[in-house]
């Protein structure tokens, strides 16, 4: 069934009034079910296992994956194999649509985790104890969301902005319960099979679960005279270099460093498939060329020239050069450069998003005055509560970044004026574009506040990364409104679930982020060097961290080939962010992509090139609408690389638990 909406005209010339008043009419369910007791929990437990996997990919690529489709498939399939039963008959559209609401809301926390936080214990050395963070991001998350409610009035009753994102969600959630509810199901079960498969290949693959199925549960051990558990191997060539070291067969080497140190490694990951299923073919190349053009050329380069090297730390370990090292020693300022160039050159090149955003600040032309009382009072979140709200919680998180973090209350108080622009710039381009520019607009808080205070780097990471959420929240929280707009739902009960989801979210992440990323040593303390590994690159933290020590140390530390690197990789982001510019986005290069590439493990990028190139491939095969290969490959590849991620995230996840159990 289409949805109704109004004419370009009626949007145009009516008042906001008229148009609520339309929408009450028109659009909205009255008492239908939205936020109940089922949805609410529902959301909560999806919430929480998805905020985990958004935690696990984010720390892996730096890229935050969106689980709104995912969340409206999984809770659909759900209940109608609950509708035998009395919890789960009658589930209806707007209870699936605040479910999904609360599950995206779960994974917004997951952000400042794998940035902003992340880049200030690696920083510092500092590790932030668990409850501190947790009370941070529910602040910052909650100010998002009383920041919103006033712009969703704006943005969405009265311009009636499209939100593309949140506006094919809606018609997804039309299409499933008005008709559509076979290709409903059959996404569903393709994200179920997925899972499975990539699950299964990912339980065998790991060294936890192993362990505990072939020794705790079967006891091979005592029969077998096992030592280690069997697994399979991840990284493919390793089973090459074993064949290679009893054979005293060749290695692979270029200008004499050993490929496997330069992490130009053979790796299957299925999240790593789906995550470039997802991306896209322009994304995933770019990466895969920074990757190769760093690894494969310029850092062997600088190996033989002595800029990259071994060294002994203050404890008396001889540090070998490894990928980690390769990016901490001298290619992280090229790759960073080329991102924060490239991400500002794409903002400023829209002019449009700023003129908005000050039209948004000013009264509407052109529509006829409204008239008479609120008809959407009873049903709206109250402005009071923002009004109220915002100053409290702008305070708060001002008290918290002095208590926690140090920051000074003139930097902290300094950051608040630029929460209102950004949103309105970040929700202005989410409303059109479905792109949140959070990362440019971080760094110009971050180079703002670094100019006014150089020698505290918490002064320019927490400032920055407490504007970068609070814009990104409410931009992304609009977006999930917009569904609930074109269905007739209560907003104010959206906004309930958007705050149930936070909490889902902070709960169920920062456990997961001690655990995974803040083990224990061999004495038993956590530090900060267990924060990037191999295995989780976490590569927007470097991108923060390598601009805080910029702002904090200059370049004077750094080696001439890295200056000049930083040079050159600047030139030729403003030239490819230009071209794609001029071509209208047929140039097939991104900038920002290019240097992500440059920061994530090389094994990542070409499995994700892999995954990107094969629905490439198969949607230039151009299969006809509605042919099984349509249906398999183009419609159901959302799904699919959902599975893929979700799938070998959840496992990982459990792997890493095990592990730590065992121990």
């Amino acid at each position: 069934m289409a949805l109704k909406s109004m004419s370009e005209e009626e949007i145009r010339t009516w008042s906001r009034g008229q148009k609520d008043r339309w929408w009450r009419d028109n659009l909205f369910r009255g008492d239908m079910a939205q936020l109940t007791i089922r949805s609410a929990l529902t959301g909560f437990i999806l919430g929480g296992l998805l905020s985990a996997t958004g935690l696990y990919i984010g720390a892996k690529t730096g890229i935050s994956i969106g689980v709104g489709l995912t969340s409206v498939l999984l809770t659909f399939a759900l209940f109608r194999l609950l509708e035998q039963t009395r919890f789960g008959r009658n589930f209806t559209v707007l209870e699936n649509n605040c479910t999904q609401s609360i599950a995206t809301a779960a994974g917004y926390v997951v952000t400042p985790l794998i940035s902003s936080m992340a880049a200030y214990m690696l920083v510092t050395g500092r590790i932030i104890p668990w409850w501190q963070m947790i009370v941070w991001n529910v602040v910052i998350s909650i100010l998002g969301v009383l920041v919103a409610f006033p712009m969703k009035r704006r943005f969405i009753n009265d311009e009636q902005l499209p939100f593309p994102e949140g506006r094919a969600c809606g018609v997804v959630l039309d299409a499933l319960y008005t008709g559509q509810a076979a290709a409903g199901l059959f996404k569903a079960r393709l994200l179920a099979i997925t899972t499975g498969v990539a699950g299964f290949i990912h339980l065998i693959a790991s060294d936890g679960w192993m362990r505990l199925i072939q020794f705790k549960l079967l006891r091979m051990d005592r029969w077998a005279q096992m030592k280690d558990p069997w697994y399979l191997l991840e990284q493919f060539d390793t089973y090459y270099y074993q064949f290679a070291a009893r054979s005293q067969g060749w290695i692979p080497r270029i200008l004499g460093t050993d490929i496997r140190q330069l992490g130009l490694r053979l790796t299957f990951d299925a999240a790593m498939l789906g995550v470039g299923g997802l991306m896209g073919i322009r994304v995933a190349t770019s990466c895969l060329l920074g990757a190769l053009i760093n690894f494969a050329i310029l850092a062997p380069s600088m190996i033989q020239r002595g800029d990259i090297k071994s060294y002994t730390n203050p404890a008396g370990v001889v540090v070998q050069i490894s990928r980690a090292e390769i990016v901490n020693q001298w290619s992280l300022w090229w790759g960073v450069a080329m991102m924060v160039v490239g991400s500002l050159v794409s903002l400023f090149a829209k002019p449009d998003l700023f003129k908005a955003a000050l039209n948004a600040l000013r009264p509407r032309q052109g529509a006829a005055k409204d008239g008479g009382s609120d008809v959407l009072h009873d049903i709206e979140l109250p402005l009071w509560m923002s009004y109220v709200g915002v100053p409290v919680f702008g305070f708060l998180g001002v008290w918290i970044g002095n208590a926690f973090f140090g920051v000074p209350w003139s930097l902290g108080f300094l950051s608040l004026p630029l929460i209102l622009v950004l949103t309105v710039i970040c929700t202005n381009s989410m409303a059109l574009t479905s792109w949140t520019p959070t990362g440019s607009l971080a760094k110009i808080t971050q180079f703002t506040m670094g100019a006014i205070d150089r020698s505290n780097p918490a002064s320019n990471l927490i400032p920055a990364g407490m504007t970068a959420e609070v814009a990104s929240n409410a931009a992304n929280l609009l977006s999930d409104i917009k569904p609930g707009y074109m269905l007739g739902a209560k907003p104010r009960q959206q906004a309930v679930g958007h705050v149930i989801g936070i909490f889902a979210g902070a709960l169920a992440s920062t456990p997961l982020f001690f655990l995974l990323f803040l083990r224990p040593n061999k004495a038993g303390v956590r530090s900060t060097e267990s924060l990037i590994t191999d295995e989780f690159a976490m590569p927007a933290a470097v991108q923060w961290k390598g601009v805080a020590d910029l702002i904090a140390k200059g370049f004077s530390n750094l080696p001439p080939s890295a200056m000049i690197s930083m040079a050159v990789a600047a030139v030729f982001a403003l030239l490819f962010e230009i071209l794609r510019i001029r071509t209208k986005g047929r140039f097939p290069i991104s900038a920002v992509s290019m240097g992500l590439g440059v920061v994530l493990p090389p094994a990542a990028s070409i499995t994700m090139w892999v995954g990107a190139a094969f629905f490439w491939w198969k949607e230039r095969q151009k299969p006809a609408p509605g042919s099984r290969e349509h249906t398999l490959w183009v419609d159901g590849a959302e799904p699919i690389c959902a599975g893929l991620i979700s799938g070998a995230a959840l496992v990982g996840i459990g792997n890493a638990i095990v592990n730590a159990l065992l121990e």
